[in-house]
């Protein structure tokens, strides 16, 4: 019976989906959070993030958004004797829901990070960062009938970031990104 119902309304879902893609940009306020940074200040480093998103609707409440996103994060590092950018660059993979209240909506789901460059100029360290991360991805956002929107997001991190030994700083920090931009659904439908 239960295998029925969960076919049943899969299958209803499904009939009633539509999928929408879209192109999304904008800036990233990124640091680390946790972890014990002896004698070190973290501070917010400023960058950007880009990339495109795959939208499958549920009627007029619901939607599924998996995106595939380069994202720059990390933070400015800052010891007595001297202070440096630590940037990791992310292919990030959130998937989140989307609950909608006429053009606004909220969203929140996980979201998947695979490593590809970091610039973090400490030669003691092979690797500062580890080649994946993990997190929960909250935010809300407007979009107009157009298709053009607006988007603000909070990525909480789970997993803990750094790859090193060292005597100054817990390797146990992790991401905590504040994403603003802007995004357009492409060929879309107007309501």
């Amino acid at each position: 019976m239960l295998k029925l119902f969960v076919s049943g309304t899969l299958l209803l879902l499904l009939q009633t989906a539509s999928a929408q893609l879209g192109i999304k940009a904008g800036v990233n306020i990124s640091n680390f959070t946790g972890g014990n940074f002896e004698n070190v200040e973290k501070e917010a480093l400023v960058s950007g993030y880009g990339g495109a998103f795959w939208r499958i609707r549920f009627g007029d409440l619901l939607a599924l958004q998996p995106e595939v996103l380069f994202s720059s994060q990390g933070a400015k590092l800052k010891s007595a004797t001297e202070a440096f950018d630590a940037k990791i660059n992310y292919i990030n993979v959130p998937i989140v829901l989307q609950v909608y209240f006429g053009s606004f909506y909220v969203e929140g789901g996980p979201q998947f990070g695979f490593k590809v460059s970091e610039d973090v100029p400490d030669q003691s360290a092979e690797d500062f960062a580890k080649s994946s991360d993990l997190s929960a991805a909250l935010g809300l956002g407007y979009e107009t009938k157009i298709g053009l929107g607006i988007s603000g997001r909070y990525t909480i991190g789970i997993s803990k970031v750094g790859d090193f030994d060292s005597g100054n700083i817990d390797p146990d920090f992790k991401n905590g990104v504040i994403q603003l931009g802007l995004f357009y659904t492409l060929f879309n439908k107007k309501k």
